[in-house]
């Protein structure tokens, strides 16, 4: 599977993450750490090593660099420790938290026992979800707002955020793919003195077949 292919089975088509210059240092400072040694400093260490198999599903290595190879779950921390808003770090925090409920009533089983075939149904039930499932999740948001069931409201709400939290992985996971220095400078189109600007030019030609590095 070459990675156009890869990326097409989750709809990774789609949807860059802008952000400023501190992002963009803050993913090049992550791009040495150590694999083996990482503790998350944001997630727990359950949904840490969790969000690295996820992202080994979203984006595994292929014929180019996957998303572990360039450390991306050690990003995704970092942003959402360093550099996200109050409100866009509790809700990955409460997203995460319904995916682990997702998961434990899916598989009967904690995430630190969860398998690659585990990660990849998973992912595959939400991100491949049809638009009707996906209303269907949203109702039961709307269906379960009473403050003084907690516990039956993060249950019953583990499919809207589960969703929630897939989606917000995967839009950060390809940007920053994207975005990386191996990425942008030995897959995509590179050109770091660019020439003359053609408008209508075709891709095939002008770029071998290959999107423009960012």
């Amino acid at each position: 599977m070459n990675r156009r292919e890869a990326l097409k089975n989750f709809g990774l088509g789609a949807g860059i993450l802008i952000i400023g210059p501190s992002t963009l240092s803050l993913l090049q400072s992550c791009k040495n750490d150590a694999k083996n040694d990482w503790q998350p400093t944001f997630l727990s260490i359950s949904n840490g090593l969790a969000l690295q198999q996820i992202l080994n599903v979203i984006i595994p290595k292929t014929d180019t660099l996957g998303a572990n190879d360039l450390n991306l779950a050690q990003f995704i921390d970092s942003y959402m420790d360093q550099v996200a808003s109050e409100e866009r770090r509790d809700n990955f925090k409460r997203s995460a938290a319904s995916f682990a409920v997702a998961f434990q009533a899916i598989f009967d089983k904690d995430l630190n026992d969860g398998e690659e075939v585990d990660f990849e149904k998973i992912i595959s039930k939400y991100l491949n979800a049809t638009q009707a499932e996906k209303e269907s999740f949203a109702k039961r948001e709307t269906e379960t707002q009473d403050p003084m069931e907690e516990i039956a409201k993060l249950e019953l709400n583990a499919d809207s955020g589960s969703l929630s939290y897939l989606k917000e992985i995967r839009q950060m996971a390809i940007w920053a793919w994207k975005t990386s220095e191996e990425i942008g400078e030995n897959v995509l189109w590179y050109d770091p003195i660019p020439g003359q600007f053609i408008a209508c030019g075709s891709v095939e030609e002008l770029g071998n077949g290959k999107a423009m590095s960012l």
